[in-house]
């Protein structure tokens, strides 16, 4: 290929929501992944995508990114995006951090949904913990302004350290969850809490500069 000519786009057709990258090194040209310029809403860790693709369904408005590592589940976010015929959804395959701090235009997404994270309890594992002290600038610089980071877990520890990161952040504050997001569950939600164990939840919101 003449190196002059420009990258191919990332391909995503109807038959796939799974993005393939062209390149890893620059943002995700979002324009060429989604048929309708709408606002942008991120899922770090979307399981099975339960959430994920009711969620799109709910809002048609707007479009939508699921992020995982593993592929099986981005190809159930595929099966069940395209079962319900939704066309504002997509899945990439990587990780969280690397997405974030690399792939995600700035400024680019309205909301980050991170819902039962991988809580490492161990603590000689908890600085693998996606949630940590460097996460609300990486988040802040993805968010557009007003954007607001949306946080679930079962684990009592992971909790106290997500709201202690995001309270010592000066550029958020904290804000209710919503009532028609909060009765939206997850796979991982739904178990916990037919065995009894309560959802925790959290939001912090961008402050206006």
């Amino acid at each position: 290929m003449n190196l002059q000519e420009p990258l191919p786009a990332p391909t995503v057709t109807a038959e796939n929501l799974i993005v393939q990258f062209r390149t890893i090194l620059e943002p995700l040209a979002l324009a060429e992944i989604f048929l309708q310029p709408q606002p942008l809403e991120v899922e770090l860790g979307c399981g099975d995508a339960s959430f994920l693709v009711e969620y799109a369904r709910r809002n048609p408005g707007k479009n939508f990114i699921g992020v995982e590592r593993l592929l099986g589940r981005l190809q159930k976010l595929d099966r069940k995006g395209r079962r319900l015929g939704l066309t504002n959804t997509r899945g990439v395959r990587i990780e969280s951090t690397y997405f974030l701090q690399y792939l995600l235009p700035a400024h680019s997404t309205e909301a980050l949904h991170i819902y039962f994270p991988d809580p490492w309890p161990k603590k000689k594992h908890r600085r693998h913990r996606l949630i940590n002290e460097q996460f609300p600038t990486l988040a802040r610089n993805v968010l557009a302004p007003g954007g607001t980071v949306f946080l679930r877990t079962d684990d009592a520890d992971y909790f106290q350290q997500m709201n202690e990161v995001f309270d010592a952040a000066k550029e958020f504050e904290q804000v209710k969850t919503p009532a028609s997001l909060a009765e939206i569950t997850t796979d991982f939600e739904r178990g916990f809490n037919a065995q009894g164990i309560p959802t925790l939840r959290a939001a912090y919101k961008v402050l206006n500069s």
